[in-house]
């Protein structure tokens, strides 16, 4: 079972300590009580990178006003903040409690003790927190290590996917990128999880962050395995996982927004998409005028669909310019007007088939074509 029995506890003190940020922890702390929160904890435990930091205070956030780099904002009801120096991300929220009027309902909240924070949280693993200050022992009332140790991901009660059923969506993306298993108790519940209970921004959301995953397929394996989203397109992790494949090299990997991309092959392809990736151009020129409409998110979706030819297009085609301009042709004699885009269009069709090369042939073309002496396709 996936997991680690060098998980240390013990080790959290220095591992917070050689943070590039603790100088502006310590300086969170020194004004209210401050605790490392959720996934930056689980992440130093599994010895993993962390990126931007989160910290729960008890106590309000305006009490943090005069750190440098710190701006405050509103969260509904709460002060929170976030602290910005050089490259350092700190986002700082004040200790809440939660409680879910209806199943799937946004929680009403009220300020509480760092222990009821963590009693919201959505698994053990993720209902750990560090002390900034005082007495710095690991807070874990949940038993979060043990189930680090175990590779499993355990809810925090019966009512967890009831209250808030995008959990199931998060235990899918965990549980692909740990490669944790459900702890028992808690697939069961997680099977009967009904999405229908929550928006369609909310559940959007929740595949926006599948989607920046490094694996973004296998949590969609998963969730079409629990059967928790009926409207999941069977083949969607197949063609996320081409997506993925494609967007991490050339031609794609330096153009594309891999996350957008991905996300919109979680959904089911536009019928225009599926005809783009089934169109087979025979000239660049006619490739050309069917991909530009198109943002280069969707046309990778196309090309993992099956449209090898878009890579040409990718690398070459969409690359390949024109010496003259408009007002080249403006100066010739054409009127400004459909003609000038007509003649342009024409001349780079040439150079994109290689039929024509040089400013002087861009011309010619370009001004036979304004002048309807060339016949439109």
């Amino acid at each position: 079972m996936p997991g680690s029995s060098e998980i240390d506890p013990a080790r959290l003190g220095a591992q917070v300590d050689s943070l590039a940020a603790i100088e502006q922890l310590r300086s969170i702390a020194e004004r209210v009580p401050a605790f490392l929160v959720g996934g930056v904890v689980r992440d130093l435990l599994l010895g993993r990178d962390v990126a931007d930091l989160d910290v729960a205070i008890e106590g309000d956030a305006e009490a943090l006003m005069d750190l440098a780099g710190f701006s405050l904002e509103r969260d509904a009801l709460f002060l929170t903040g976030r602290l910005e120096r050089d490259d350092v991300k700190i986002d700082v929220a004040q200790a809440r409690a939660e409680s879910y009027p209806a199943p799937g309902a946004l929680p009403e909240v009220r300020p509480a003790s760092i222990d009821e924070d963590l009693a919201r949280r959505d698994f053990t693993i993720n209902a750990m927190a560090f002390p900034l200050g005082g007495d710095r022992q690991l807070l874990d009332p949940h038993a979060g290590v043990e189930d680090l140790r175990a590779g499993e991901l355990r809810v925090l009660h019966d009512g967890s996917f009831v209250d808030d059923p995008t959990r199931a969506l998060r235990a899918a993306r965990y549980a692909a990128r740990f490669g944790f298993e459900l702890e028992p108790g808690t697939e069961r519940l997680l099977r009967a999880a009904d999405l229908s209970t929550v928006s369609e921004d909310r559940i959007d959301k929740e595949l926006g962050h599948i989607a920046a995953e490094r694996d973004p397929a296998a949590a969609l394996r998963l969730i079409a395995d629990w059967g928790v989203m009926p409207s999941l397109d069977p083949n969607a992790a197949d063609r996320v996982a081409e997506v993925t494949r494609l967007a991490a090299a050339p031609p794609w990997s330096a153009w594309v927004d891999r996350g957008l991309a991905v996300k919109l092959a979680i959904v089911r392809p536009l019928p225009q998409i599926r005809e783009l990736a089934g169109a087979t151009p025979e000239r660049a020129s006619e490739g050309t005028r069917l991909a530009q409409p198109w943002d280069p998110a969707q046309l990778l979706v196309a090309r993992a669909l099956g449209a090898e030819w878009l890579d040409r297009y990718a690398s070459e085609w969409r690359h390949v310019t024109l010496e003259i301009r408009g007002d080249d042709l403006l100066a010739a004699g054409i009127t400004q007007g459909p003609a000038v885009g007509r003649g342009l269009e024409a001349a780079l069709s040439g150079r994109l088939d290689h039929e024509i090369s040089g400013r002087e042939e861009e011309l010619r073309i370009a001004l036979a074509a304004a002048r309807g002496e060339i016949p439109e396709d």
